[in-house]
């Protein structure tokens, strides 16, 4: 390939490079490349890349790396992102099924760009003392503060990241209740290793944490974020919780060509 055709997507600011690879022609392999398409200064800049793939069973297949180049665990965001271009292909209308790295995902298509993305089941949550963690697809740390605007959350996040969870690493949630039911979040995120405006699996944690501390008891709780707001409706089970759904905005910014 002498070229790549992209399309730029964001989900409440979390931003994303995403490539039809239906005929598989781009290399999975190749990280720099991949690292290059997402630097903000000397590429097209994102959050992470997402490749579009054929599946055999269901609508499409989604791969994702994270900026660093790596593929990663899954992201929401993203996987609501690949949605909303699968409909933009024509490949899917008001519902989609496919399949990402932690499984089988349901969506459902909206008027006004949203999207509303079926995440996995949660049967195992970590209680600590000042902090919840769980994998929501991703791993995420989920904490408290009384004034989440004041947070320092590169310098912060970077730390817990690496000392708490070492070479693997996990997504660092910040959390500000607002209301009853709408908390405030920022998040540092793993592969990205700095803030982003938003993370669709972090969002999800932290309302699984929230309900499961007491701070709500609400189901359907929203979060906003530096790039939006996002809501996240879930349903508490003995071992967990399940039928958890992310929902908000999916938009197509541009499309383009980038000569390799």
């Amino acid at each position: 390939m002498n070229s790549i055709t992209f399309y730029k997507y964001q989900g409440t600011g979390n931003d994303f490079i995403i490539i039809d690879d239906r005929q598989e022609e781009f290399s999975k392999k190749d990280t720099k490349l991949i690292q290059s398409f997402c630097d903000r200064k000397f590429g097209i800049g994102a959050d992470g890349l997402i490749l579009l793939q054929e599946h055999r069973l269901h609508n499409f297949k989604m791969v994702y790396f994270n900026a660093d180049g790596n593929e990663s665990s899954m992201c929401g965001n993203g996987g609501r992102c690949v949605v909303s271009f699968a409909q933009f292909l024509g490949l899917v209308n008001e519902t989609a099924t496919f399949e990402a790295i932690d499984g089988l995902h349901e969506a459902r298509l909206f008027d006004n760009h949203i999207v509303s993305l079926q995440m996995k089941n949660v049967n195992s949550l970590q209680m600590f003392d000042g902090h919840v963690f769980m994998d929501t697809g991703s791993p995420h740390h989920v904490e408290l503060t009384d004034n989440v605007d004041h947070v320092d959350v590169p310098t912060q996040g970077r730390y817990l990241r690496n000392e708490l969870y070492g070479a693997a690493g996990a997504n660092i949630n910040f959390v500000q209740s607002q209301t009853a039911s709408v908390f405030k979040v920022r998040t540092y995120e793993r592969g990205v290793e700095d803030e982003t405006l938003s993370c669709g699996t972090g969002v999800t944690a932290v309302a699984l944490a929230m309900h499961k501390t007491g701070q709500t008891q609400s189901q359907e709780v929203t979060l906003e974020t530096p790039g939006g707001s996002l809501k996240v409706s879930f349903e508490p089970t003995p071992q967990g919780y399940e039928n958890i759904w992310l929902t908000g905005p999916a938009v197509q910014v541009f499309k383009g060509t980038i000569v390799l």
